[in-house]
């Protein structure tokens, strides 16, 4: 089921010009695909998201002009946890600002860790999400299945978004990562170098923090040799004591050949 939140919607629209009459179920279709229990005893399922021509939706940190996605499991049964295997995103531009996230279609595995090994999961979820093309368009989407503790296969679209994954830093080769802190009047502004080979074209790091709550700006991105430097500011909300965890950083690093997922910094 899909349902349009309109309030937000009308906020988000008041960033674009209008867009031609379009109902939700034209923009967006989302299932889920029930996949398979693994070895080590997890379930590999994961949400189809198809949208019409033209429209975008959104990766975990969407950039300035996008709308962040949000998933609550809390309907579900038998569900102990849930980890996002999100396959690399590209950057977009809409209406001059910088968003994150996927052109028409997506397949986000999902890992789901039962209670009882021995059982089925019952899994349902809400999920906010938006998607945009000439204007934002907030979505609730409600997605369920049943997902049994034997059987099921290892479903071709689901393995295929699973190598679609940034490396390692490891295997992209990284050496050094290192963030230098300085305070500003409302939070603080973080450098980071990261020791890296080129990854292509015009490279676009993205730098998140622990804490979802901290507002972080798009970073300004740049390469000397094997060096690429990004730098953000980060605030806290008002009247909000910033605490901050430079090992918690988590740093992906974008090009044309592929992408690199960075965790933490010295």
């Amino acid at each position: 089921m899909i349902r349009l939140m309109t309030l937000a919607a009308a906020l988000c629209a008041a960033l674009a010009a209008p867009a031609p009459a379009q109902s939700v179920d034209d923009i967006a279709q989302v299932r889920m695909l029930p996949g398979w229990r693994t070895d080590a005893g997890r379930h590999m399922a994961a949400i189809e998201i198809t949208l019409a021509p033209g429209w975008k939706t959104y990766w975990r940190a969407p950039g300035e002009a996008g709308i962040p996605p949000s998933f609550d499991w809390s309907g579900s049964q038998n569900l102990r946890t849930v980890a996002y295997h999100w396959p690399v995103p590209e950057v977009f531009d809409l209406n001059g600002m910088t968003s994150i996230g996927y052109d028409g279609h997506l397949v986000l595995p999902i890992e789901m860790t039962p209670a009882s090994a021995d059982a089925p999961i019952r899994a349902a979820a809400r999920i906010d999400m938006g998607v945009c093309r000439d204007v934002c368009v907030p979505l609730t989407v409600e997605v369920a299945g049943d997902l049994p503790p034997t059987g099921g296969h290892r479903d071709a679209r689901i393995v295929a978004a699973l190598s679609d994954r940034p490396f390692a830093a490891a295997e992209a080769g990284v050496g050094a990562v290192d963030c230098e802190v300085a305070p500003l009047e409302d939070g603080l502004r973080l450098t980071a170098r990261v020791d890296v080979p080129a990854l292509g074209g015009q490279e676009f790091a993205v730098i998140e923090a622990a804490d979802p709550a901290l507002w972080v700006s798009e970073s300004d991105t740049r390469r000397v040799g094997d060096t690429l430097t990004a730098q953000v500011d980060i605030v806290p909300p008002r009247g909000t004591p910033l605490a901050f965890d430079r090992s918690a950083v988590r740093i992906t690093v974008l090009g044309t050949t592929g992408a690199v997922d960075i965790q933490g910094c010295d």
